[in-house]
């Protein structure tokens, strides 16, 4: 169970999932673990996520992954696709009755990126990408933005991505390690790869951002 103080340094073992499941309409034969993980995609508002993302997030045996996906799959829920696996419409069918147990999240860096810089091309760039201790979970999108989210290797902290308009925030939930200063260190190395492909857009314009009450500017 995460613990509110965040700057304890604590290991404990990966939650599996943390929703309450009840039932499934009877035209899906799922099983209850179907049902959670079906719970935790929705929580998360997924769109397209891969195998390896899910599987850190989830805590989950790959075999026993593999085989959950594949049902889903058969059911027309989820479509494998080249980039991982995207949520289909079907899933909005489903009556999960989870309880909805969100966990916090933590600003880290909030800024604003430049006006003329295409924010498609962006996100396109860094979608699917690795940085640092960070490894791709998936990508959400609702009219409120775009959200990229990946998560640490040992699947303790998830970093999020939000860009509204050229508002950008960077967010943590720590999911099992609650190391604020690792959950910096990897918000940091993702800014670095945004500043970087900010400076290689002919149209951009240096970037400053700050986190918490510190405030940076880009050479």
């Amino acid at each position: 169970m995460f613990k509110s103080n965040v700057w304890a340094d604590n290991r404990i073992m990966i939650p599996v999932l943390n929703v309450n499941w009840q039932s499934l309409p009877v035209d899906y034969e799922l099983s209850e673990r179907d049902a959670d993980v079906l719970a935790l995609i929705e929580k998360e508002d997924l769109a397209v996520f891969t195998f390896d993302g899910l599987k850190r997030r989830t805590g989950l045996h790959p075999e026993t992954l593999s085989r959950i996906l594949a049902r889903l799959e058969q059911e027309g829920i989820v479509k494998k696709e080249h980039e991982g696996y995207r949520v289909t419409p079907k899933i909005t069918k489903l009556k999960l009755h989870q309880k909805r147990n969100e966990e916090p999240t933590t600003p880290l860096i909030q800024t604003f990126l430049p006006s003329d810089l295409m924010t498609q091309q962006l996100i396109l760039s860094l979608k699917g990408k690795w940085f640092g201790l960070l490894r791709w979970l998936g990508i959400s999108e609702n009219n409120q933005g775009v959200t990229l989210k990946w998560i640490t290797e040992d699947g303790g902290i998830q970093i999020a991505a939000n860009i509204q308009g050229t508002a950008l925030n960077i967010e943590a939930k720590f999911l099992a390690n609650n190391d604020l200063n690792l959950a910096l260190r990897a918000a940091y190395q993702l800014m670095a790869n945004i500043g970087k492909l900010c400076q290689g857009s002919h149209n951009a314009r240096n970037v400053a951002y700050y986190g918490g009450s510190n405030f940076f500017m880009p050479a």
